[in-house]
């Protein structure tokens, strides 16, 4: 659990250099355990190290949506830079998650 940190109700995840399908299942789980074990109503993505993500990235972040909207819960996303923040605004995931 060394890239999760709770901080109250928020579950920070330290996002790794890279956010591709080689870590995004091991990401995916952990996550999901952690909003079983704690009680979070927010999980922030923090991409401060994250220097390339690809659309498996993108599928972790929307389903860890889907999962916290069912718990009236919501993501966030942080320390992006300008990069990511232009992946994620072509997805159309600002539509879903608070930058």
């Amino acid at each position: 659990m060394d890239m999760l940190e709770v901080r109250g109700s928020r579950l920070v995840v330290h996002l790794p250099e890279e956010l591709d399908h080689h870590y995004t299942e091991e990401i995916r789980e952990e996550i999901d355990e952690a909003v079983k074990n704690y009680p979070v109503d927010e999980v922030e993505f923090d991409f401060s190290k994250t220097a390339f993500m690809d659309s498996a990235g993108i599928g972790m972040l929307l389903g860890r949506h889907k999962i916290m909207k069912a718990l009236n819960g919501q993501i966030t996303v942080s320390h992006m830079n300008g990069q990511i923040r232009r992946i994620l605004s072509m997805s159309g995931i600002r539509s879903v998650i608070n930058f």
